[in-house]
């Protein structure tokens, strides 16, 4: 049973307005996604969430969490600071209700796969789409269900403290950092080390006993390790891949039906499947497993459950096109090393000429045109024979991707030329969320049209 309003004003210390035995069923932060049932938790942004109150009360609300009582026939839960208050209310939800095991994820790229084949691995609950930062997460724990043995949390950060922050909402037994990359550059004057101190911050939220792993073979999260070991945390650092003591074997690329492989680990060997395609996600699977295995989970039940995980709308959907090919759909978001990695994915497939619509990548500060000019080559050197690319930076694209590439300033400029990608292509589509690249997705597959068996399925 979920908390009733009289329970949340003693949990909140807020003022109680109207009756106190209504139990929401959701919690809701946009009025125009609300669902029946939810309460509507009014932000103060860049916009003032108490001026949808009234459409989140017509959407179906059945009450509101407000920082001011407002004139609307509804029932209230008055506070002082509402984001302060969701984050109690999540905070309140999962010390009462704790799984056995609460896993945390992070990184530059691929945190989103890996708590998908993690939970699937573990039979967990899991933070929903991307509720993964200071709003997101404590909202969806809000909702957290009785009984669990175990939960995982993706944990997202743009700016410095972000994630010590999350911890403290959710203090975890086991974390993974998937990689450290460029995203986010321009909010961190220190560069990369910036970013890998802010991906650390997972680490300190670990109690006393746990483990988290990370990639052998990425640097930033070496130094991690060393500098977690120097300052005696208490929590286990354990590196996997080549080198290590849990490592992949005998990998078999299975095509659009994504990989085969084995993980060796010190107890033995641990044959699976996972149907998401690509070098990057048999990594994103090993840390995964390695992590469950870490937390005790049997191997069976593990090989079982990763075979089952699915990809999101946005993050690695696999649409067969009808007059042949293939759309990879990775338009959530993008960052230099996500763009190479999906590329290696889509050169995996069947089909025929590989290309890419890009949106630009955000927030790299004065690096942009250089990473944006590196990231066009190294589309060109992996295969992709021809590129759309859309943004402030396409030219840099362009640049460095040359002959083949075409540069547009934003996507209504470019969305007529998208009727010259040739048939039967696999098309990679990626960009920042800034470009609301799922545009590109939604022209293409009018247009083109799907086999509605294979969408939504990759490999």
């Amino acid at each position: 049973m979920f908390y009733s309003l009289a329970q949340l004003s003693a949990i909140l210390n807020a003022d109680l307005i109207g009756d106190g035995s209504v139990v929401p069923n959701g919690v809701s932060l946009d009025s125009r996604t609300i669902s029946s049932g939810d309460c509507f938790v009014a932000l103060r942004g860049e916009r003032d969430g108490h001026e949808y109150a009234p459409m989140a009360v017509r959407g179906g609300a059945a009450c509101l969490l407000l920082d001011h009582a407002m004139d609307i026939a509804m029932p209230q839960l008055i506070v002082g600071d509402t984001l302060v208050a969701l984050q109690r209310w999540g905070q309140a939800r999962l010390s009462e209700h704790r799984p056995r095991a609460v896993f945390g994820v992070t990184g530059s790229v691929g945190k989103t796969s890996t708590k998908e084949m993690l939970a699937a691995a573990t039979l967990a609950w899991k933070t929903p789409g991307n509720r993964n930062n200071t709003m997101g997460l404590p909202a969806a724990l809000a909702m957290l269900p009785e009984g669990l043995d175990a939960a995982v949390l993706e944990m997202g950060m743009s700016t410095p403290g972000e994630i010590k922050r999350l911890a403290e909402i959710a203090p975890l037994d086991f974390g993974v950092i998937a990689n450290i990359g460029s995203a986010h550059l321009e909010n961190f004057p220190e560069g990369q080390k910036g970013i890998a101190k802010a991906k650390g911050e997972i680490i300190a939220g670990i109690r006393h006993g746990g483990a988290w792993v990370y990639p052998a073979n990425d640097n930033w999260c070496r130094w991690l390790a060393e500098r977690a070991a120097a300052n005696a945390l208490g929590v286990s650092a354990v590196a996997v891949g080549e080198g290590t003591e849990y490592f992949i074997s005998s990998i078999k690329s299975l095509g659009c039906l994504g990989s085969g492989f084995s993980v060796v680990h010190p107890s033995g060997r641990l044959d699976v499947e996972i149907r998401l395609p690509g070098p990057h996600q048999a990594q994103n699977a090993l840390l995964a497993i390695s992590i469950a295995l870490l937390a005790g989970f049997g191997g069976d039940e593990i090989a079982k459950g990763i075979a089952s995980a699915q990809p999101q709308e946005g993050r690695g959907r696999l649409h067969r096109l009808n007059g042949g090919g293939w759309l990879l759909d990775e338009s959530y978001n993008a960052s230099q090393e996500s763009i190479v990695s999906c590329v290696k994915s889509l050169m995996e497939l069947d089909g025929g000429e590989p290309v890419a619509v890009l949106g630009c990548i955000r927030e790299l500060g004065a690096a942009s045109a250089s990473i944006h000019e590196a990231t066009g080559l190294a589309l060109k050197k992996n295969g992709i024979s021809r590129l759309w690319a859309y943004g402030d930076f396409a030219t840099d694209y362009v640049a460095g991707f040359g002959p083949g590439a075409n540069a547009y300033p934003d996507f209504e400029s470019m969305e007529p030329e998208l009727a010259a990608l040739p048939m039967g292509a696999r098309i990679l589509v990626k960009g920042s969320r800034h470009w609301k690249s799922e545009r590109v997705v939604a022209n293409l597959l009018e247009r083109l049209g799907a086999d509605e068996a294979s969408s939504g399925f990759r490999g």
